[in-house]
């Protein structure tokens, strides 16, 4: 890893202050190897990320118990495989739940790809832009972006819209943000 053990320090400690930038460094620092570790053990893109998002709101959620003398990187690990034993569980649960007339209903369920109104009203190059940009991104990640800069919400009405967590809503938006920058960059190349 190309970072030395002072800065990741130096990171965590101002992440315990609530310190956004060090979020992110950890999350950027951090992301493939927890998305790594899940795509082994759930052999599934989807869920490999979900898990990873899940994995890092509960590390935010503990950083203050991480204690220095260990790796920060198997402690994240450790939560990231407890995540994804919750995971299977709920999963369990659902798939007991599930009835057969739920599945028909979301098989005849027809995707409308349409352009919104929204999307023929835009006119200017530049927005045009950036809006296919954000149509290459997963939908959850899609949602994120259009949620807090098109419809201008707060994390905390994002997070009663979506009915989440607020640091898996603020994990996300992260990762969109991310995703939404390295497109627009490689457009640019």
């Amino acid at each position: 890893m190309g970072i030395n053990s002072e800065q990741l320090l130096s990171h965590i400690e101002n992440a315990k202050q609530g310190m956004q930038a060090s979020f992110s460094f950890l999350l950027d620092t951090f992301w493939n190897d927890v998305y790594q570790f899940q795509l082994r053990r759930t052999q599934n893109d989807f869920e490999a990320e979900e898990i990873t998002i899940k994995s890092f709101s509960s590390a935010f959620d503990k950083i203050d118990s991480f204690n220095p003398e260990y790796s920060f990187r198997s402690w994240l690990l450790a939560i990231s495989k407890n995540a994804h034993i919750d995971q299977i569980r709920k999963q369990k649960n659902k798939w007991q739940i599930a009835t057969q007339a739920q599945e028909n209903s979301m098989a005849n369920t027809v995707l409308d790809h349409a352009p919104t109104p929204e999307d023929q009203l835009i006119t200017k190059q530049n927005l045009a832009e950036l809006l296919l940009h954000i149509k290459q991104l997963k939908p959850h990640y899609q949602e994120m972006i259009q949620l807090r800069y098109f419809q201008e919400m707060s994390y905390k009405e994002m997070t009663e819209e979506l009915n989440e967590p607020m640091n898996n809503i603020k994990v996300k938006l992260l990762r969109a943000k991310k995703l939404l920058l390295t497109s627009l960059n490689a457009a640019k190349k």
